[in-house]
C-alpha cells in the first residue's frame, strides 16, 4: 500500500466548521471526509451522479405543475359549472329592482373581497378544511 501524500489546503471558515461538524458527526477524521469528498468531485461518474439528482429533481417538479394544472383545472370547472348553475336558476329582476338590487349586490360583493382577503391573509385554506372534515368524517 502507498503512503499518502500531504495536501495543505486553505478553508474558509464556515466550510472548515461544516466539515468539522460532519467529521464529528460521523466519528471520522477531517482527512478522511476531505479525501472522500475530493475523490468523488474526481470521480467519472460524479457528473452521472448530479444529473440524475437534477432529472429527480426536475421530475418532481414536473410532477408537482401536472398536480397544479389539475387543480386549476378542476376549479376552474367547479366555477363554470357554479355560474351556470347560478344563471339557469335565478330568475331575471324586474326593472324597477335592478338599481336597489345593484347596489346591495355592491355591497355584498365589497363584504365578500374583505373576508376573502382575512381568508387569504391568515388561517386554514378552504380546500384544506374540506380535506380534514373528509378524514374526520371518515375515520369516526
Amino acid at each position: 500500500m502507498e503512503k499518502k501524500v500531504r495536501l495543505s489546503v486553505y478553508l474558509e471558515p464556515d466550510l472548515m466548521n461544516s466539515l468539522s461538524d460532519y467529521a464529528a458527526r460521523r466519528d471520522q477524521s477531517r482527512s478522511l471526509i476531505a479525501e472522500a469528498a475530493v475523490a468523488s468531485f474526481l470521480s467519472p461518474d460524479a457528473d452521472e451522479r448530479r444529473e440524475a439528482t437534477i432529472a429527480k429533481r426536475l421530475d418532481g417538479i414536473d410532477r408537482g405543475m401536472q398536480r397544479l394544472e389539475r387543480d386549476t383545472s378542476i376549479a376552474i370547472e367547479t366555477i363554470a359549472l357554479f355560474i351556470r348553475f347560478w344563471l339557469a336558476s335565478t330568475p331575471q329582476l324586474p326593472d324597477a329592482s335592478q338599481a336597489a338590487t345593484r347596489a346591495k349586490a355592491a355591497e355584498r360583493y365589497d363584504s365578500f373581497l374583505e373576508a376573502l382577503g382575512r381568508r387569504l391573509s391568515k388561517g386554514p385554506k378552504f380546500s384544506r378544511e374540506i380535506g380534514e372534515n373528509r378524514h374526520t368524517s371518515t375515520s369516526s
